[in-house]
């Protein structure tokens, strides 16, 4: 990915544990790496096509002046998500903030924080076996598209598959959608499970029926296996109720642990 770098923005602002600091105010020293593709830009000319460092700076600096925190590392988190959630085109941002004058009695150049945060595509898998299925689906499709911290991109048509495991209940609704996030994958679990929650979803017996299913499928290419959470999802090759809306919205995404697209997942499934 391209970059467009500014450094050392400095600006005049309120930020710090101690009560003078928030009134009396220090200097900040800004620094951004901008990731995009800047090679529509370069072939065209036009600035349109790229993202306005200018702008961009006069933005970092009225945030960073307009409020007050304690903490560097709030002040560099709430400005990536401002970057992140409003200038287009930018997939990653690495937002460094030195503070010179630190209060700390020792002699002391600079102290900083530094933070990469961007943009993440994972993919969601949905169900419904209860009530209104269609319902609940599209209710969490447009809670999660609602969510500053995502964008849905895709979905899938929403298939009537057997159940699965436990069979003794209702047929379920399913589908998939691809999604943008800025949320690492431990916190999408997190919002997944409350809007599961609103639905009023019951974890009775496993397996069994609910009201609404919500599973990470993917994320990036990552390969991640915790006590809450399997990426990717550890029986998604063996179940064609996942399979099938994925390969609609996703037919060449391989697999990173099995080194299989999709579709032939889905193929040797069949």
């Amino acid at each position: 990915m391209d970059k467009i770098s500014i450094k050392n923005l400095e600006v005049f602002a309120n930020h710090g544990v101690f009560p003078e600091e928030n009134s009396l105010g220090q200097k900040f020293v800004l620094s951004a790496v901008l990731y995009t593709d800047t090679r529509r830009a370069g072939l065209t000319d036009e600035l349109t096509a790229s993202i306005h460092y200018g702008e961009v700076s006069l933005m970092m600096k009225e945030f960073v002046e307009k409020h007050t925190f304690k903490l560097l590392e709030t002040v560099v988190e709430r400005l990536a998500f401002k970057l992140l959630t409003e200038i287009p085109n930018l997939r990653q941002v690495q937002l460094e903030i030195k503070k010179p004058w630190a209060p700390i009695g020792l002699p002391l150049e600079t102290a900083a924080v530094e933070i990469t945060r961007g943009w993440h595509t994972a993919y969601i898998a949905l169900g419904s076996n209860m009530g209104d299925k269609e319902a609940y689906l599209k209710k969490a499709v447009k809670t999660l598209d609602e969510e500053e911290s995502c964008r849905v991109e895709a979905v899938s048509d929403f298939i009537v598959t057997a159940p699965y495991g436990y069979t003794q209940q209702d047929d379920f609704l399913n589908g998939c959608l691809r999604l943008s996030t800025l949320l690492p994958p431990e916190e999408l679990l997190e919002l997944l499970h409350r809007i599961e929650n609103e639905a009023d979803r019951k974890r009775e017996i496993h397996w069994g029926p609910r009201t609404l299913d919500l599973d990470i499928l993917f994320y990036d290419d990552l390969a991640l296996d915790t006590k809450d959470l399997h990426i990717p999802h550890i029986e998604l090759h063996k179940r064609d109720f996942v399979l099938k809306p994925m390969a609609q919205i996703a037919p060449w995404l391989r697999h990173p642990v099995l080194n299989r697209t999709v579709a032939e997942l889905l193929e040797a499934l069949d």
